[in-house]
């Protein structure tokens, strides 16, 4: 069952003339595509997309779009914002059915506070979204992992995510998601120790040599 439902009107017309009035009318210029069907242009409300996207499945919402009185289920994709105002100038959406799978980007969220933070170490997330594959009715709206009892120099990778038993992860298991890392400014100071260590031995080993003795006349 489809998690928000969206009228989308055809459009007759295609080009920026035409789009740009389509937008300043509250609409925001769309195309409708996938399954082996013909591709639709159309336009959607602008403020309905944006709240349906915002949220908690985000991307990955089941949308019904209503078009010329028939029901179309789809997930929005290709997302064009404007490089300046971050307004939708565009969007595609992607025919789906229910019972089949189909591949999605999920964000991965970090929890807690990691104890190795605590203790001064810096945490670190390298893996954002994880790849996967499932019906669209059975994707998470995200992958949340607990960081709490991490310690400095301890990892997380992409196989101690858990996952719902209908979600398949496409991913690497070897992926590194997140890290505590030593402190950087221990790091530094180490630094600084070794350099003062090395210019002290230099300065030992070449310093001044002892004047010669006089020459005897």
């Amino acid at each position: 069952m489809a998690d928000a439902t969206l009228i989308a009107e055809r459009r007759p017309t295609a080009g920026k003339g035409p789009a740009g009035r389509i937008r300043r009318e509250g609409l925001v210029p769309a195309v409708v595509y996938g399954l082996g069907d013909d591709n639709v242009s159309v336009s959607v409300s602008s403020r309905e997309l944006i709240h349906i996207l915002s949220g908690g499945s985000g991307m990955n919402t089941l949308i019904t779009l209503k078009i010329d009185g028939a029901d179309e289920l789809a997930i929005a994709r290709q997302i064009q914002r404007h490089p300046v105002k971050g307004t939708v100038m565009h969007v595609d959406f992607v025919r789906v059915r229910a019972d089949q799978t189909i591949q999605a980007e999920i964000p991965v969220h970090l929890t807690g506070e990691a104890e190795g933070a605590v203790r001064g170490g810096i945490l670190e997330q390298l893996v954002h979204t994880l790849t996967v594959e499932a019906k669209p009715s059975d994707f998470p709206p995200s992958i949340e992992y607990d960081v709490s009892a991490l310690e400095i120099g301890e990892q997380v990778y992409v196989r101690d995510l858990a996952v719902p038993p209908k979600v398949t992860v496409l991913q690497d298991g070897d992926d590194l998601v997140a890290q505590i890392s030593a402190p950087r400014v221990a790091e530094v100071e180490e630094g600084a120790e070794a350099e003062a260590e090395a210019a002290a031995g230099v300065v030992a080993e070449g310093g001044a040599a002892p004047a010669e003795a006089p020459a005897e006349e």
